[in-house]
């Protein structure tokens, strides 16, 4: 693959805080290798303006391997860039050409409040977790492997929706704000386990009510969410959801 470098104009949003109204600035970047990742020439950016004596864009990071979802970013309009099943930190430059100008924002949902520039509070989803998303077990001695037969399609099934790494694209994508894929997401991978259906009934009611109580909109099935998941997260995890949440309300 062929090596190159470019200058490229970035329009980033910068805010102060959740109450900071909040703009966008315009920055101008040299010599950036097209192998490098989209968060490495945002470090090349940053160690720029600290030399400039100016503040660094704020922008969340942990383990860029696209396995923790903090890059969050909304770019060029798609969440994560325009790679389909993507991340940002695995986002390469070599999706750019020289003289490209590059519009970065944080995702926009008001359950997501601005940290700080492109840092956004997601901690809505970790009450939503807490609500619900977890099984109760007994300690002690490991369980025999084989002691609780699980179904090879329901297996399947539950693994594809664990693998939600709950960065919020979806939310990001979804003209409503809605939390709906994520939600379906962790109910579905544990409703579809034997081990998690002792609080099955009580698990979708709780986390769907405290999605509501965090100010998520509603679902109108547009399916922008899966297009933009990094993870590939099907909208038929919305459907296993409707169905948990239907069947836990009649048994209520």
């Amino acid at each position: 693959m062929e090596h190159y470098t470019m200058s490229l104009t970035l329009k980033v949003w910068k805010q102060q805080n959740s109450q900071d109204k909040g703009r966008f600035e315009t920055y101008q970047v040299k010599d950036i290798s097209s192998e490098m990742s989209f968060l490495e020439m945002f470090d090349v950016l940053n160690e720029q303006l600290i030399r400039e004596g100016k503040d660094p864009i704020a922008f969340d990071h942990d383990c860029r391997e696209g396995i923790c979802g903090t890059c969050s970013m909304y770019i060029d309009g798609r969440p994560h860039g325009p790679w389909h099943a993507n991340t940002t930190c695995q986002l390469h430059m070599r999706a750019y050409k020289d003289g490209d100008t590059i519009v970065v924002e944080p995702w926009r949902a008001n359950a997501f409040p601005v940290i700080k520039d492109l840092v956004v509070d997601r901690s809505a989803f970790d009450r939503i977790i807490q609500a619900g998303g977890y099984i109760s077990v007994n300690t002690g001695n490991a369980v025999d492997a084989n002691a609780l037969p699980v179904d090879k399609d329901k297996a399947d099934a539950s693994f594809a929706a664990a693998a939600c790494i709950g960065c919020g694209a979806c939310v990001a994508a979804c003209k409503n704000s809605s939390a709906l894929l994520f939600v379906g997401a962790k109910v579905s991978h544990l409703a579809l386990l034997p081990q998690g259906d002792p609080e099955r009934k009580n698990r979708v009611l709780n986390m769907v009510a405290q999605m509501d109580r965090e100010g998520f909109g509603a679902c109108t099935a547009t399916g922008a969410c899966e297009a933009v998941c990094p993870k590939e997260i099907s909208l038929s995890n919305i459907s296993r959801l409707n169905k948990e949440y239907l069947a836990a309300g009649l048994e209520k």
